[in-house]
């Protein structure tokens, strides 16, 4: 019976770790989010200040992938 309480006890602990690192990994993960958003803005903001309509942009793209888009059986198909 010492043995699975042992067992146990160094399972829960790995769990526990394993949950503090992904936790510690998941918050550093979100401070680079905020940094490539961030990033990203100061472009948008740039390509503005240069006179380029970004919505207008956006709407050729989405054009540009519907017309591009197969459905998924042909994909498949292949």
């Amino acid at each position: 019976m010492a043995e699975e309480q042992v067992s146990k006890d160094e399972q829960i602990g790995f769990h526990k770790g394993a949950l503090k690192t992904l936790a510690a990994e998941r918050q550093e993960l979100a401070r680079i989010l905020d940094i490539v958003e961030q990033l990203m803005q100061m472009h948008v903001k740039g390509l503005q200040d240069l006179g380029i309509d970004l919505t207008k942009e956006v709407e050729k793209v989405q054009k540009e992938q519907k017309a591009d888009s197969k459905p998924i059986e042909d994909i498949i198909k292949k």
